[in-house]
């Protein structure tokens, strides 16, 4: 875990998401320290190589791995070091988002798997 500031919005975690894109799964990308409470604000998603025609994936808290960002599509990471912004879409309705208590559990999962690449992810936010 990065040393984040409270209150600042920093990187909180960079995690290898398995060394395979092409296997469904989780993979837990940040635990909420010990007395604190984290709300998270995006990610990014870096790709080894082109994941191929497919590649679907959630965040969110362990159990309920949709609560930050719902079904989102990685199709588009072509080649080495292709990245994609990962976040909650803002319309004329604010989305709703989670505060995460302490010992919460985030998640990365593969819910469709794309090619034999290596993903990783940088996820941001801040403690209070």
């Amino acid at each position: 875990m990065a040393d984040a500031k409270e209150k600042t919005v920093a990187l909180l975690s960079t995690t290898t998401v398995g060394t395979n894109l092409a296997t469904t799964g989780e993979t837990t990308i940040y635990t909420v320290p010990a007395g604190k409470t984290c709300i998270l604000s995006h990610a990014w998603l870096k790709a080894s190589a082109d994941v191929g025609g497919s590649l679907d994936f959630t965040i969110g808290q362990d159990t309920a791995e949709t609560d930050f960002v719902g079904t989102t599509a990685g199709d588009n990471l072509d080649n080495a070091n292709d990245v994609i912004l990962i976040a909650p879409v803002p319309s004329a309705t604010p989305t709703m988002q989670k505060a995460y208590a302490a010992g919460t559990v985030i998640k990365f999962k593969v819910t469709v798997a794309g090619n034999a690449v290596t993903g990783t992810v940088y996820l941001f936010g801040f403690l209070f």
